[in-house]
């Protein structure tokens, strides 16, 4: 897995956050940019305004000016050349339709009564402020617009007011005759309460191109943040079923967020623990198999010497003392011989579960090996073994030690010297050295030795290279036990061996000092 650190998921988050306003500004100042100049052209030509400006755009009372001034035009003339048309109350209702749309009303009267009220909602305070103000008299400037000549009945009654109420609301007001010579006005009323179409529709252009840039620029950093996690999620589900199958090679690749990536150091580290545990199981089983096929093929030996001697003994054949002695003596050998590999697979077994059982107590050095050298001396002298002991100490030590423990220790390589014995003069000798703050043992034979290839292996547990096969052979735990028990006092054991001459064992113990 590459260890490269990512950018942690938050920092992501934050930079996603800061890039879609950042980017959002930008592209909306660009888009509304385009749409305000195209918006102002456009309302300069509906509006026949010259030189608009994006004044335009937010002057609703500009806007709302100049589309009265047309309507006022058409009214206008209606009032000059069809008045009757403004006794229709069905054409009033449907010109007033239209006019709403602009944002504005009409209102009509005739002989100083209301004939028709388009502003419905208008209230009674505002239609008075209405009909009573005194307009600003405009002589004839709307006609003059439409004709592009100053009319020759600027004195008579067709002309324009304007005006304004207290609360902004705009009105021009038209002088109307009807058909039986009765007066009235006809007021074109526009609130400023209402938008203009025009800012309307740019408003709600606006508004959309807004959440448009927002959209885009969220789904955006949306898709970069979800191909930063998604991807990582389906690698780990990926190596989940690989696990799931039995598949631990299969390796999780970094993701570039540091929190996943942290995520999948662990997963990698958990399949290698378990990949390591799987491979320790079948290594473990493998040794189980061998230690099994080992120890049934070292009891056969001696139970198959036993059950001849005993039959011997049956059938007659030890028919002196001399004879039967040596057959009892080699029965209890061989049944030795049983029992020691009964107790190498009590203790591999211990050592398997770390259950050996330990008794650490402060031990003489000097005292305890000679009592464990007495003990060997009396089991290799039946066997025509020599044994000598060199304590090279100046001084007695203590070490803390498990003497059960140590026991087996010595036997162990002391068995395993009398096992691969080869010579008539066969020696075996225990030293003692002071080397500092321990204590070396030295366990020497004249063995066969070890060959060079099989001597780094030889603690190994159901290790036996081809010089350690002798006829007597062998379980192969023996020396894996000295390892462990060792390693356990804190010491360490190795080997030293040439071919034909025999082999050296050495471990070293902790002295321990009185404080």
């Amino acid at each position: 897995m590459n260890n490269k650190k990512g950018m942690d998921l938050r920092k992501r988050i934050w930079i996603a956050f800061v890039f879609t306003i950042l980017i959002s500004v930008l592209f909306f100042a660009v888009l509304y940019w385009v749409l305000a100049r195209y918006t102002v052209r456009a309302i300069g030509k509906e509006y026949d305004i010259n030189n608009p400006s994006v004044e335009n755009l937010y002057n609703n009372t500009l806007l709302i000016s100049r589309k009265m001034d047309e309507e006022i035009l058409q009214m206008l003339e209606i009032a000059r050349t069809e008045p009757e048309k403004l006794e229709d109350k069905d054409y009033l209702a449907e010109t007033n339709r239209v006019l709403q749309q602009n944002v504005a009303f009409l209102i009509l009267t005739r002989s100083g009564e209301v004939y028709y009220n388009g502003g419905e909602s208008l209230s009674y305070r505002k239609l008075k402020e209405i009909l009573m103000q005194e307009p600003v008299f405009e002589q004839e400037r709307l006609d003059a617009q439409k004709s592009g000549e100053q009319s020759e009945k600027a004195g008579e009654k067709s002309y324009v007011r304007s005006g304004q109420t207290e609360d902004g609301s705009l009105f021009r007001q038209i002088h109307v005759q009807y058909q039986d010579k009765t007066e009235g006005n006809l007021f074109l009323v526009s609130t400023l309460d209402h938008i203009a179409p025009a800012i309307r529709w740019w408003l709600v252009e606006t508004i959309l191109l807004i959440l448009i840039v927002l959209a885009l620029v969220s789904l955006l950093m949306g898709q970069w943040i979800l191909r930063g996690v998604e991807k990582p999620i389906h690698e780990l589900k990926t190596a989940t079923q690989h696990i799931r199958d039995g598949d631990l090679d299969y390796s999780v690749k970094s993701s570039g967020i540091e929190e996943l990536d942290n995520l999948c150091q662990d997963f990698e580290e958990m399949r290698i623990r378990l990949k390591e545990s799987a491979e320790s199981k079948i290594e473990s089983d493998r040794q189980s198999r061998e230690l099994i096929s080992n120890i049934t093929h070292d009891l056969k030996t001696p139970i198959t010497a036993i059950q001849g001697y005993v039959e011997g003994i049956l059938d007659g054949v030890a028919d002196t003392p001399e004879k039967m002695e040596h057959y009892l003596l080699t029965i209890r050998n061989k049944t030795r011989d049983v029992d020691r590999l009964i107790n190498e697979l009590t203790v591999y077994s211990n050592i398997n579960t770390n259950r050996i059982p330990y008794n650490f107590i402060k031990l003489s050095v000097s005292e305890y090996f000679a009592d464990c050298v007495e003990e060997l001396s009396m089991d290799l002298e039946e066997q025509h073994i020599h044994l000598s002991y060199e304590n090279l100490l100046q001084k007695d030590a203590m070490i803390i030690a498990d003497p059960e423990q140590l026991t087996r220790v010595v036997n162990n390589i002391v068995g395993n010297s009398v096992k691969y014995a080869d010579k008539e003069d066969t020696t075996i000798r225990i030293r003692l050295r002071d080397v500092g703050d321990y204590i070396q043992v030295e366990i020497e034979d004249n063995g066969k030795g070890i060959a060079q290839k099989d001597l780094a292996r030889v603690f190994d547990r159901l290790y036996r290279g081809d010089a350690s096969r002798g006829s007597q052979g062998g379980s192969g735990i023996g020396l894996s036990i000295v390892k462990k028990i060792i390693e356990d006092h804190e010491g360490k054991v190795w080997a030293t061996s040439k071919e034909g001459e025999g082999t050296v064992i050495y471990f070293v113990l902790r002295k321990y000092y009185e404080t």
